[in-house]
């Protein structure tokens, strides 16, 4: 084992049930006096939304909400929310929503005062030093799902519209300066997105704990995330209303994101191009994948997965955490397969070479290789 590791962890959070209520007040302390509210088309009306609107509009703070993103954003989502930026006089973002909404968010406010187009910042070598970091401006995420953990994150993923190919975008002032996670904000999620969202972080927690990367930490946290969501996730959909368990759900997220600083592996390398072709749910599309990379990863991960799955409350070591993974999927109504949500196989051949460029390549237990990778779609088409 390498023992090298390059580490960071998040920042300042707000957690608990009504922090929406500082909304304001975590714009002052970053510097920002006419916030953009970035969120998704489907969040726009509802009464969260305006909830949060109602609480600048209390502080006097002049304001306005960008709504045009699709479920997996793309440049011209982007560019469209630059020039709402740029022509409302905006000095700060608040990203606001799942994944979509915060990931479109943090790249408004990353690139409003760029020059270059945002591929020149993808997440590849020294890329992100390209930017003008000076000019990036302050960034307050509010999740509204718990699942992606992007308010913890130092990227996005920006969907190529001409290639249909998803990219990480990365920088480190990209990081949210403050988060807001109010688990109230998260109560009427329908439960197909609950249950989507619940075990996009649950792949996150367990693709960085098979990782073979050396973050100690990270593996931790891991460890914990997955109890959480074991124990909570049933909870969130049978019960929408129960705030306990979305307050974990939402700590579950952001520890899911927070370890996959140790790396993710074959399930994101799989579902990103999924998703960017077919435009999956990225979440549902991580479960889906599980047991396929489960199984391909079984002779690095067994081990690990031995020790862990007595704290995890699962009996019979890795097979019956296989086992429980595919219980896990069903008992929320989980597709078995890809073909379910409309994915076909006259694109496996794009779809593995896709899956080959994707970073998240890099930190799967198993090397990944053009036949394995195809062996992994044809299993889960």
């Amino acid at each position: 084992m390498n023992l090298s590791g390059k580490w960071s962890y998040p920042t300042a959070i707000r957690f608990g049930a009504g922090r929406i209520s500082e909304l304001a007040e975590a714009c002052a302390q970053v510097g920002i006096s006419r916030p953009l509210l970035v969120t998704d088309r489907g969040l726009a009306g509802l009464p969260i939304t305006a909830r949060a609107l109602d609480c600048l509009a209390a502080a006097g703070l002049e304001h306005a909400l960008f709504a045009e993103v699709d479920p997996n954003p793309n440049e011209v989502n982007l560019a469209a929310g630059i020039e709402a930026c740029k022509a409302g006089g905006h000095d700060g973002v608040i990203a606001f929503g799942g994944g979509s909404g915060l990931d479109l968010g943090k790249m408004v406010a990353f690139m409003a005062g760029q020059t270059r187009p945002v591929w020149d910042f993808e997440d590849i070598g020294d890329w992100w030093t390209r930017a003008d970091a000076d000019a990036i401006a302050p960034i307050i995420a509010v999740p509204t799902t718990a699942g992606t953990g992007s308010e913890v994150g130092r990227a996005s993923v920006i969907t190529n519209s001409a290639t249909h190919v998803k990219k990480i975008i990365f920088h480190p002032k990209v990081l949210p300066s403050i988060v807001i996670a109010d688990p109230e904000l998260t109560v009427g999620m329908p439960d197909v997105i609950t249950a989507g969202t619940g075990l996009d972080a649950f792949a996150h927690c367990v693709e960085a704990f098979s990782s073979p990367h050396y973050h100690p930490m990270s593996q931790g946290i891991a460890l914990e995330g997955m109890r959480l969501v074991i124990d909570n996730l049933p909870r969130a959909y049978k019960t929408p209303d129960d705030i306990e368990a979305r307050a974990h759900m939402m700590s579950a997220a952001a520890m899911g994101a927070t370890a996959f600083q140790k790396g993710l592996g074959a399930i994101h390398a799989m579902s990103h191009p999924v998703g960017a072709v077919f435009n999956t749910h990225h979440g549902t599309t991580n479960a889906v994948c599980m047991p396929a990379v489960l199984a391909l990863n079984a002779p690095m991960i067994r081990d690990r997965f031995e020790r862990a799955t007595p704290y995890l409350g699962i009996e019979g070591g890795f097979d019956g955490f296989c086992e429980f993974v595919q219980a896990f999927n069903d008992s929320f109504a989980i597709p078995r397969r890809l073909g379910e949500m409309g994915v076909t196989g006259e694109r496996v051949d794009d779809l593995v070479s896709m899956a080959l460029e994707d970073p998240s390549c890099g930190g799967n237990p198993v090397p990944l290789t053009a036949d394995n990778l195809r062996a992994l779609f044809e299993a889960s088409i």
